[in-house]
This record gives C-alpha cells, sequence and structure tokens, in this order.
C-alpha cells in the first residue's frame, strides 16, 4: 500500500510540476508583453520604472513559489533572511545547484540587482524581465565594473552566482573571479549564501519532468558578511592577487558550508 501511495504522490508531483513550469513561462510572458510595457507608457522616471519592475517579479516568484509548495512540488526555508534584507551597497555570492536559485533569492529580494548570462536576452520567457529590471549582462565587460561601482554605490545588492552556471551533481565547485574581481575593484563586501535542495531536481544534468522519488526541499541558509577590507588593501596589494585570495576564500566558505549544511539536512531526515 505504501509503495502504491509513493508512486501516486510521485505522479501527482508530475503532474503539478509540469502545471508550475507552464505557469512560469506564461507568467514571463505576460509580464514582458502586457505589464512592463504599461510601466514604459505611464512610469517615465526610469529609476522608478526600474524599481517596480523588480518589484513586480519578485511579487511573481512569491506566486510561484506559493503555488509549487501548496501543490507539493516542493518545499523551502529560508535562515537568517533579515541579515540579507537589511544589506545595502554589497554582493550578494550564491552557489547554483537548481534552475529556481535565482527565482529563491528574488523572491525575498525585491530591489536586488543581478549579473545575468548574455544569453538569456535570447529566452522569450525572461528577456522582458531582465531588459526591465535592468539587470548588469556579463558579456558588456568593459561597462560592467563601471557600472557595478555606481549600483553598489547608490546602495543597490548585487546577486551574482559565481559558478556561472548550475553545479554538475558529484563534481566541486569551481568559482569564476568575476565577483571577487568586482568586490576588490569597487571595495565593496560580500555576502556568503548558501542553497541546498534535498533531492535532484533542475540541476544542469535533469529536465523538468525528472521529478525525484521524495518532495524536494530547499534550504537558503544566510551566512556571514564577508569584509573586503580583510583581504585588499589598495596601498599594498595588486586588486588581481587580492581578488585570487578573496576568490579562493570564497570557494573554501561555499564548499565547507555546503557540506555542513548537507549533513545536517541529512540528520535531520533520518531523525
Amino acid at each position: 500500500m505504501s509503495r502504491i501511495a509513493s508512486r501516486l504522490g510521485w505522479l501527482w508531483r508530475l503532474i503539478a510540476t509540469g502545471f508550475c513550469f507552464a505557469l512560469f513561462g506564461a507568467g514571463g510572458l505576460l509580464l514582458s508583453l502586457v505589464w512592463f510595457n504599461l510601466l514604459l507608457i505611464f512610469q517615465r522616471d526610469r529609476a522608478k520604472r526600474r524599481s517596480l519592475s523588480r518589484r513586480s517579479i519578485s511579487a511573481s516568484f512569491r506566486l510561484f513559489l506559493n503555488v509549487a509548495r501548496f501543490t507539493g512540488v516542493l518545499d523551502y526555508r529560508f535562515n537568517n533572511l533579515e541579515a540579507l534584507r537589511a544589506d545595502k551597497g554589497c554582493l550578494v555570492v550564491a552557489n547554483h545547484p537548481t534552475l529556481i536559485d535565482y527565482v529563491l533569492l528574488a523572491s525575498v529580494m525585491p530591489e536586488t540587482d543581478c549579473l545575468v548570462k548574455s544569453a538569456l536576452l535570447r529566452n522569450p520567457f525572461v528577456s522582458g524581465a531582465i531588459r526591465a529590471a535592468d539587470y548588469l549582462i556579463n558579456s558588456e565587460a568593459e561597462a560592467l565594473l563601471g557600472a557595478s561601482q555606481q549600483r553598489l554605490a547608490q546602495g543597490d545588492t548585487l546577486l551574482i552566482f559565481p559558478e556561472g552556471t548550475r553545479t554538475r551533481a558529484g563534481e566541486p565547485l569551481s568559482l569564476q573571479r568575476g565577483a571577487a574581481n568586482i568586490a576588490v575593484r569597487c571595495q565593496r563586501d560580500l555576502r556568503v549564501v548558501l542553497i541546498h535542495c534535498s533531492e535532484h531536481l533542475l540541476d544542469k544534468n535533469s529536465r523538468w519532468y525528472d521529478v525525484p522519488a521524495h518532495k524536494p526541499v530547499f534550504t537558503v541558509d544566510v551566512r556571514e558578511r564577508v569584509n573586503i577590507h580583510d583581504f585588499y588593501d589598495a596601498s599594498q596589494q595588486e586588486p588581481a592577487l587580492a581578488a585570487r585570495q578573496l576568490n579562493r576564500h570564497l570557494q573554501h566558505r561555499l564548499t565547507a558550508g555546503l557540506q555542513s549544511l548537507s549533513g545536517i539536512n541529512d540528520a535531520s531526515a533520518l531523525s
């Protein structure tokens, strides 16, 4: 009987997952084709329009996650969320195990900026949101540092996934130096965030229909804020050297933190 119940639960989550993906796609198109164009017409102030766009994206992500939780597709929890919401003028760096990591973080950070891959501009479901929110594009290397400095100076938080792509299951984390370089050259602190999923879901090697046997539970753990002055003194160090040292520190903190978080979640599942 338990095997039948488990199979029926899996089948329900497969159907609900398909529904949630359809909802996400439809919502992205609706925002891009209707809401963001209305903002463009009726809100002429660019800064206010960008803020409204980002808040709209955050609200739509909260709705999506609530639907996913209600239908039993997944569950999620945030630890130390108050620290993340209080951050201003710093970089938020997180590991990237699944396709919805950005959705989770942006849902609770309504004013966050984000560094995104230029390839996403060709995706009709998200390109409109990227342009409306005026996110930074990582292909614009010459202008990226100056734009990052300007936005961080005005109090924005800049969300970056320093792996550059989703983590491959079973492989160690490997960070690109982009986040560390921006932090060093703009002399801005970093907030470390760990994202752990209890099951393999929407990772680098999975499709949307690869639904795990058990309901996935996401844990978003907000960790320490890294003081940039502990790694860089402009009067004594070269920025490139400081960025390498900072990048190694971030990789160590993310790797060690994920091992600890995974152990805690495994123990909780057994108890």
